[in-house]
């Protein structure tokens, strides 16, 4: 038996067709205005997946490259501070071998021999006091303002400031103040007052002690601002890494949330063209009743 077909039903399921074809057209617009072939859940389940599992990596390799920019900064920082500290030790072992020459230096010049080296000494502890972001770079994770004292006295810890670099990577940015300078009686402080002292009384016993000490010292030095120069290293391969890793992780994203523009364009065209071919077919099924004749 043929199933019944009324002039309802035909302009109910023209209408919905229409409306379907409206929808269609609706959401190429959507993505077309937006340039995101995802703009709700809806849209891909599956895209909407890796969309957000692609943007967390992106953040954490954004923090990631915040991290190791302010390692560097900190690095950066230790290298010129440990370069200059080095000069002065150079400076105050000549100076202490000018003192060693017994004979041809008068009172007043080894008093002045004293005075440069107190000098050197302070520009020392304000070297080993050096700050960046108003935190020393040689008292660990002290709260205070210094590292060392007025005397040359280490009033910091020895605790690392680390920085997460990349994935389960972690690496100090600051350097061990005791490691560097010293600390009591070694310290490279103590080092100069008692060559200071040595140059006035012309205690040419103490002064070649004090000779071996600034050795020491240099070497202390050196080996530190060694360290510093690998963790430098270290940090801009990780946040090179962490960079190019970034840019893998955008076109991922692109491919996954972004539209193809000429596609999607001819799509929106092809719709266009589909919907007005609808409407007139719709107007050729829908004809006039009885009652648009009597009108």
């Amino acid at each position: 038996m043929a199933n019944r077909v009324t002039e309802s039903s035909i302009h109910t399921r023209v209408l919905a067709n229409l409306q379907r074809n409206i929808q269609r057209g609706e959401k190429i617009q959507q993505q077309l205005s937006s340039g995101k072939q995802i703009n709700r859940p809806s849209d891909s389940p599956n895209g909407t997946l890796q969309s957000m599992q692609l943007r967390g990596e992106t953040r954490a390799n954004n923090q990631y490259v915040r991290s190791a920019n302010d390692g560097l900064g900190w690095l950066s920082t230790l290298d010129g501070t440990l370069t200059s500290a080095s000069t002065l030790v150079q400076r105050a072992r000549t100076l202490t071998l000018q003192g060693l020459n017994s004979g041809s230096n008068s009172v007043e010049s080894q008093n002045a021999l004293a005075t440069e080296i107190d000098q050197i000494k302070s520009s020392m502890i304000g070297y080993a006091n050096t700050t960046y972001l108003d935190r020393p770079v040689f008292g660990g994770t002290t709260t205070q303002g210094k590292a060392f004292s007025d005397t040359g006295d280490f009033i910091g810890n020895q605790d690392g400031v680390t920085r997460t670099i990349g994935p389960n990577s972690q690496l100090r940015v600051d350097a061990d103040g005791v490691a560097a300078f010293g600390d009591g009686a070694t310290s490279v402080f103590q080092m100069l007052d008692n060559i200071a002292v040595a140059l006035k009384a012309n205690d040419t016993t103490a002064l070649q002690a004090g000779l071996e000490g600034l050795d020491t010292a240099a070497n202390n030095l050196k080996n530190t601002l060694s360290e510093v120069g690998a963790r430098y290293n270290r940090v801009t391969q990780m946040k090179q890494s962490a960079e190019d890793r970034l840019l893998d992780v955008t076109a991922q994203l692109s491919d996954v949330e972004d539209v193809d523009l000429p596609k999607t364009i001819m799509d929106m065209q092809l719709q266009q063209t589909s919907y007005q071919a609808a409407l007139a077919a719709s107007a050729k099924v829908i004809q006039p009743s009885l009652i648009d004749f009597l009108r």
